[in-house]
């Protein structure tokens, strides 16, 4: 009996790191591709925790990273969730020096249905967004047809982090 559980045990832990270990190649092969570059370092933004108490999005040690090659700044990506109709999805949003989107990508959709909020299509929408933009569901970013809870989560989430990145740049901090 207890040989059965060790092997169960083992057998969840190398499968979450294994799952894990693929979300990490996915992203890192998404910030290779929209920076055309084949390497890159990856730093946590460290943000005053009185400053990440006002935040609409919650700046931690595993969501969002700095990006540089050698000693030039390439951009940020933020690693999030949004929730659909009964579970949460997860998602990263590139951003250039510049912080305008770059690249925006579900990485994980757990439901059976309204994964077309993953096209690229639709995600489309986003980049060339900047810091300063606020962005209207049905009127900037279309609604889809099937994915309506999922579409409008992820607008929603995507505005808050762009309100989070214009503080953040107005405090100096990126």
């Amino acid at each position: 009996m207890k040989r059965i559980l060790i092997i169960t045990l083992l057998f969840f832990v190398v499968t979450g790191f294994s799952s894990l270990n693929r979300v990490d190649k996915l992203i890192e092969k998404e910030i290779k591709q929209v920076f055309e570059i084949e390497s890159f370092l990856k730093e946590v933004v460290e943000i005053p925790s009185q400053l990440n108490a006002t935040l609409p999005i919650k700046i931690t040690d595993s969501n969002f990273y700095k990006l540089s090659l050698k000693e030039n700044l390439l951009g940020y990506y933020y690693f999030g969730q949004a929730y659909g109709k009964a579970d949460y999805f997860d998602f990263i949003v590139i951003f250039d020096k510049d912080l305008i989107v770059s690249k925006v990508k579900i990485v994980t959709y757990r439901e059976e249905h309204g994964g077309e909020v993953g096209s690229k299509r639709w995600l489309k929408q986003f980049l060339g967004k900047n810091i300063d933009q606020e962005l209207k569901y049905q009127k900037d970013i279309a609604a889809i047809s099937g994915a309506t809870i999922s579409a409008r989560s992820m607008t929603n989430e995507v505005n808050k982090l762009l309100k989070t990145v214009q503080i953040l740049n107005l405090n100096q901090l990126l």
